[in-house]
Order: C-alpha cells, then sequence, then structure tokens
C-alpha cells in the first residue's frame, strides 16, 4: 500500500493517536457535507487520511451517515485504499467479545439510503461486479498486521450490514445466521459498494463488541459495549498502525 490509505472510524475510534503532522481539511461534494472534517497526517512515510463515520461527538445514526459525500471526498483526496472500521455483533458461536474478524463477504438488509453514484440523474446507469465485495490485498494486509502482533483474528466473515439505530431482535439475528452472516452491524452498505464504484480498494475491520441478540442469557447491555469499545479498540488502532 504505497498509495494515500483513508480509515474510516466507526463507533469507538473517534482519533488515531499515531498519526503525525495532522491537519484538518473540509470538503464539500456534489452529494452534500461528508461526516466531518478529514484528518489528513503521516503514519510512518504513507499519507493516511482519517474520517468519524459518525461525526463529531458521534452525533450521526448509521441510517443518516451521508455515505455518498464521504465516499467521493476520500476520492477526491487522492484515496486509493479505505480501511473501514466497524463494530459488530457476533452471530456466530466462536466469535465473542473482542474478537477481530476481517470480513470477506457482505449481505445490505439496509433500506431507503443512497445506495449509488449511478443513480440515473445524469444518464450514466453503470454496473459494477460486487462478487468479491472486499479487496483481498487489502484484507491480507489487516490480516498479516493482526498475526505479527500475536493478536488472534478470523480471517473470514459475512457481515450482514442492518438499517439501525436500534438493535436487532433474537429472531432477526435467527433469520441473519439462516442466511450465512456470522456478524453484525449498521454501517457495511452501502459504503463498500460506493468505493467499488470509484474503483478503490476497501476492507473492514470489525471488532465484536457482543453477542448478538438472543446469543447470551439476558438482554444486550449497552454499558458492555461500551466497555468492550473501549478495551477492543486499543487492538484495533494496533492492526491499524501495523498494517499501514
Amino acid at each position: 500500500m504505497n498509495e494515500t490509505t483513508a480509515i474510516i472510524g466507526g463507533s469507538g475510534l473517534s482519533e488515531l493517536k499515531f498519526l503525525k503532522n495532522a491537519q484538518r481539511k473540509l470538503v464539500r461534494t456534489p452529494y452534500g457535507d461528508p461526516s466531518s472534517p478529514f484528518l489528513i497526517g503521516k503514519a510512518g512515510k504513507r499519507q493516511v487520511v482519517f474520517l468519524q463515520r459518525h461525526g463529531l461527538g458521534h452525533s450521526i445514526p448509521p441510517h443518516k451517515v451521508n455515505y455518498r459525500a464521504n465516499i467521493w471526498a476520500l476520492k477526491s483526496l487522492g484515496v486509493q485504499h479505505i480501511i473501514a472500521v466497524a463494530a459488530t455483533g457476533g452471530i456466530a458461536k466462536n466469535l465473542v467479545p473482542q474478537s477481530l474478524v476481517v470480513p470477506h463477504q457482505v449481505i445490505d438488509y439496509t433500506y431507503g439510503r443512497e445506495q449509488t453514484f449511478f443513480d440515473g440523474s445524469k444518464n450514466n446507469v453503470h454496473h459494477i461486479d460486487f462478487t468479491m465485495p472486499y479487496s483481498s490485498i487489502l484484507r491480507q494486509h489487516l490480516i498479516d498486521a493482526a498475526r505479527g502482533l500475536a493478536l488472534g483474528v478470523v480471517e473470514e466473515g459475512v457481515y450482514a450490514a442492518t438499517q439501525g439505530p436500534r438493535l436487532e431482535s433474537a429472531a432477526e439475528i435467527d433469520r441473519l445466521e439462516r442466511d450465512g452472516a456470522t456478524i453484525v452491524g449498521m454501517t457495511g452498505m452501502p459504503e463498500a459498494s460506493l468505493a467499488r464504484e470509484l474503483d478503490m480498494h476497501y476492507a473492514c475491520l470489525s471488532l465484536v463488541v457482543n453477542p448478538a441478540a438472543g446469543r447470551a442469557e439476558g438482554e444486550v447491555s449497552i454499558e458492555d459495549i461500551k466497555t468492550q469499545l473501549q478495551q477492543g479498540m486499543v487492538k484495533v488502532a494496533a492492526v491499524l498502525q501495523a498494517s499501514l
């Protein structure tokens, strides 16, 4: 990865402490304003662009994120690679809190989001191949970085992208499991497909912060999720730095 790399921070990742000489930059787009100003700095010799997906102070819910503006702005800044950080629920039994997952597939259950740059408004209907939604090269960088740090990493997974902002019911998680999903989150789509439309490499680094609904006794604890986020993002940041 010799080109400019972007990190999209999700819940629990609001800064990159290893970013040096960072400066903020506002970007205007034909699709409105991105979630937040971009932080542009250096990680070693590599230029890195950081974006807070949910805005400053985590103020934008998943279904209101302006995904098109975010991805278009990153492209305009010369970004070729995007690593998207995601807090997720574990559906598969082996995916307990603090598990790191680099998914290889996604299933989109979202609705009402602006899904494409090619919406027909400019008579430019265009179809992309989305057989493999994540960049295999970028995924391998993340896997190798986690291995090099002796951190356990699950090298494949199926990300179920749900609408949010509420968490899912136990029956809904049962359905996702029947569909083949192993983790569940709310921001994986249309972020991945928009990046593909603009010919950008995209991969997801997922931190499991809770057993999905019905996968543990009792209800999902928001306080437990916050604790897992605080602890787990230390590992995520280490993997990001190593991968860069």
